[in-house]
């Protein structure tokens, strides 16, 4: 599980970063590594990118305490 955590918040850093390119600078640097935005490498990572950008949408609304209030902030228990 520690591994696609991991996986999944390098791949949100990868698409930040290149948003961030694309916002500033009009240059997709994925989709220029890959052969072009449409190539079908390029949807692939880019795909990758959303399905670790829910994920992260998930970490951030579960609540670790399991009592569903999404209090705690990742400590373990509830401050409710």
């Amino acid at each position: 599980m520690k591994a696609l955590r991991f996986v999944s918040k390098l791949l949100v850093l990868i698409g930040a970063l290149n948003w961030g390119l694309v916002g500033f600078f009009n240059y997709n640097l994925i989709g220029d590594i890959l052969g072009g935005p449409q190539s079908s490498a390029a949807r692939f990572v880019f795909a990758l990118v959303g399905l670790a950008g829910l994920l992260g949408i998930a970490a951030l609304v579960r609540c670790c305490c399991g009592c569903g209030c999404g209090c705690c902030g990742g400590k373990g228990s509830c401050k409710k």
